[in-house]
């Protein structure tokens, strides 16, 4: 007969004095993990007491799931969507028309072309003996001809993130009158001793990648090329004036002029803040409760442009950041659209917005219950799935906002309106209990259900906040391998650069070189920094700005003939 495990009240504070007791033995390096362990078992306590945590998000945060693909989620790859007191041979009243093209190949496979190796030098080679015009060697009898295509061979080589040259200078003394002349330097050294694209290629490594100040030290050291943190700061931080702050005070404005503005934040370290929370001294005047520290995200997306990405650090939450975003759009344009889940401090206050709220953050409710009610979150994930199917087949065939919105009414319609009558008949019949896990998710999409299906109303609207929460990766990848930021200064140049970066990459513009550009050509971008946004700077560089040292940067490649690329 299995017996019922006896019930354990374990006193946290108590363990705490014993390991001090053992600490005081055996010594704090031996001690530390098991109270780093002690810790962390206290804080999943508390939020199952709190009921602020399920049992079935505990196990998915420790088995490390990480996709919630409807494939994965529910326990047959198969789906129902069926209710589950339904018949079996009941259908229902939509159908998704099913697509007639092979299933696509997964790209990122087979060899990687050379027109790919963009940035490396391009020298061209001539034939070591044979011209244009000379005779064949091998019939003896016809001319040979330049082709179009040339034969490209790629060959690479490794080196650390910043290079340099040591030049040693000639010194020439008088015998007589003990002068000394000492040689000049070439033109190519230059006046300064770090070039501009070593403050871009800091800047990218840290706050594009995450890399800490430290290991890029010991990695330029190892390379014999020292370049210690405390300069690395100091190169970024003066790198900022006067022209890339002059782009990202641009950006800012441009932004702010949005038609859909994506929001959403996460946590953040500042430990100038974080002083001040152990010293009991409020974050902010006006809010003295306030506690968290956060990076918010905001996407601006227009049709006339690439989507622009900015990050904001600090006490205040991302409804509060939109709020002073918005604060520069000029007043005759329509209210903007926003996309963001339904908390309130994601909310702009005393803001008109056309909200719309994250489809997958009420998907994701049903998610964490699965195991409790497999039919019902089955019933649910294959109404969403179809939606999605029809937002998919509109991006691949280039829809436009009104077309992808006609779309949405007429297929899309039919499958929300049939899965809100299936939601309310839940309570409706009373199959399910409010209180339940499951009863707690329908409400969520009840509550929330015009703002959730604002796509089949208004056109533009996307269907969830994806792309925002993969912006904020970004910030995440820097939370996780740098930990914290020192100051809010240190937080505010992060901020700046991680807003440049990110904006580069959905511009399809190479952000070293833009960063590059902006610290060499900083009068002009000072006086029309419209004019060197990271979609629009290249139209602004001459052939012969444009053309680098292969020594310092990736080189230009408009004074190369140009060689065809092979085929893939």
């Amino acid at each position: 007969m299995k017996r019922t495990p006896e019930m354990v009240e374990i006193d946290l504070k108590d363990l705490g004095s014993k390991l001090d007791g053992i600490e005081a033995v055996m010594g704090r390096d031996t001690v530390e993990p098991f109270r780093q362990l002690l810790y962390q078992c206290g804080v999943w306590l508390s939020l199952l007491r709190e009921q602020a945590i399920r049992i079935e998000q505990l196990e998915r945060l420790f088995s490390g799931s990480s996709t919630e693909r409807t494939s994965q989620v529910l326990p047959s790859s198969s789906g129902t969507s069926d209710t589950p007191e339904q018949a079996p041979d009941s259908q229902p009243s939509w159908s998704v028309p099913e697509s007639n093209s092979a299933p696509r190949r997964r790209p990122g496979h087979g060899r990687t072309p050379a027109r790919a190796y963009s940035g490396c030098v391009q020298r061209m080679v001539t034939h070591e003996s044979l011209h244009p015009g000379d005779q064949c060697p091998h019939c003896a009898k016809g001319t040979l001809y330049r082709q179009n295509r040339w034969s490209p061979e790629v060959r690479l080589k490794g080196q650390v993130m910043v290079i340099g040259t040591v030049y040693h200078l000639e010194r020439l003394r008088c015998q007589l009158c003990g002068a000394i002349e000492t040689a000049r330097l070439p033109e190519e050294a230059g006046s300064e001793k770090y070039d501009p694209t070593v403050a871009s290629i800091i800047a990218l490594l840290r706050y594009g990648e995450g890399l800490p100040w430290n290991r890029m030290q010991r990695l330029q050291r190892s390379a014999g090329i020292p370049l210690p943190a405390s300069v690395q700061w100091q190169l970024v931080r003066d790198a900022l004036d006067p022209g890339i702050r002059a782009a990202y005070d641009h950006l800012l404005w441009l932004g702010a002029q949005g038609e859909l503005m994506h929001n959403d934040d996460t946590s953040m370290c500042v430990l100038a803040l974080e002083k001040k929370l152990k010293s009991h001294e409020p974050l902010l005047p006006d809010d003295p409760e306030r506690r968290g520290v956060f990076t918010t995200g905001i996407l601006s997306r227009a049709n006339d442009r690439p989507t622009i990405a900015l990050f904001f650090t600090g006490p205040y939450h991302s409804g509060e950041n939109l709020r002073e975003l918005l604060g520069k759009r000029q007043e005759e344009l329509a209210p903007p659209m926003q996309m963001c889940d339904a908390l309130s401090r994601n909310m702009p206050k005393d803001l008109s917005a056309i909200v719309a709220n994250c489809l997958v953050h009420g998907r994701r409710n049903f998610v964490d219950v699965v195991a409790a009610f497999p039919s019902e979150v089955a019933y649910v994930l294959e109404h969403l799935k179809a939606v999605y199917k029809i937002d998919v087949e509109a991006k691949e065939q280039r829809r436009s906002a009104a077309e992808r919105l006609r779309m949405h009414q007429e297929q899309s319609g039919p499958v929300m309106e049939e899965l809100e009558r299936w939601l309310k008949q839940q309570f409706d019949e009373k199959k399910v209990e409010p209180n339940s896990s499951l009863g707690g998710a329908i409400s969520y999409m009840l509550r929330h259900w015009e703002k959730l299906t604002l796509f089949l109303r208004v056109a533009g609207v996307p269907l969830d906040n994806n792309l925002c929460e993969r912006a904020l990766k970004m910030a995440i990848r820097h939370r996780k391998n740098s930990l914290f930021y020192k100051t809010t200064d240190g937080a505010a140049v992060g901020d700046l650069y991680m807003s440049l970066i990110h904006t580069c990459y959905y511009a399809g513009a190479n952000p070293f070189d833009y960063l590059t550009q902006l610290q060499r050509h900083h009068d002009r971008v000072r006086a029309a920094p419209g004019d060197w946004m990271p979609w629009n700077y290249q139209q602004q560089l001459t052939t012969a700005d444009h053309r680098l040292d292969p020594a310092q940067s990736s080189p230009s490649n408009a004074d190369m003939p140009t060689a065809p690329a092979p085929d893939d």
